[in-house]
């Protein structure tokens, strides 16, 4: 499957700069949609490929931070850069605690903001191939019986077959059926990746259970 190129959100209720940087972010191999509010963003369901999302902090109603804010609920929400011509040192701060890729003060480089924007499309870029990552492991997992879980949480604790035997009431020869089993059904060669797979999906690795974090 051939990846759609990378696309960039723009948030401005400046018109001006609106289609500079929709030029701008075009001529450099983007898609680009613009927006002239945050709300008018929130209606709109982006595409299927690596994003990000350039926002004016400074705007009527619902401004840049307060989408931030929503955003930052979604599980899918994208890396925001910040862009302002009248932004303070505590604006910057809190933007960039909330996780912002930077916070541009107006009149900004060309060069800038396509390097920043690059950063910002390449850490969306890697976040969706981390929630792909998981969505398969679960779908996996779900796959797994009762007594496959039971194996998988003994054997990612570290226990030898025989040991998981003793603590499931069963004969080693049959521990070792579930095992195999559950390493087919995981996709996994080693325990090592079965260890590497539950911490992923933030299982703790407890004899007896498979518990999931909250």
């Amino acid at each position: 499957m051939i990846e759609e190129k990378p696309f960039v959100y723009v948030v401005d209720d400046d018109l001006s700069v609106r289609k500079a940087l929709d030029r701008l972010l075009r001529a450099a191999g983007h898609g680009v949609k613009t927006f002239s509010s945050a709300l008018e963003f929130l209606d709109y369901k982006p595409v299927d490929a690596p994003a990000c999302l350039v926002l004016d902090i400074r705007m009527p109603a619902f401004n840049g931070l307060d989408l931030q804010d929503h955003l930052a609920k979604r599980e899918d929400s994208f890396p925001i850069v910040f862009i302002t011509g009248h932004g303070t040192v505590p604006m910057s701060v809190r933007a960039m605690k909330a996780g912002a890729v930077d916070f541009l003060q107006k009149p900004f480089g060309d060069t800038d903001l396509l390097s920043v924007v690059g950063q910002a499309i390449e850490k969306d870029r890697e976040s969706r191939r981390h929630r792909k990552e998981i969505r398969d492991l679960r779908q996996r997992l779900a796959t797994l019986t009762p007594r496959e879980h039971e194996v998988f949480a003994h054997v990612v604790a570290g226990m030898l077959n025989k040991q998981i035997a003793f603590a499931l009431g069963t004969v080693e020869k049959t521990i070792k059926v579930h095992r195999a089993r559950v390493m087919a059904k995981m996709g996994a060669e080693s325990v090592a990746d079965l260890v590497r797979f539950a911490e992923k999906l933030g299982i703790r690795s407890t004899p007896g259970q498979t518990q999931r974090h909250p």
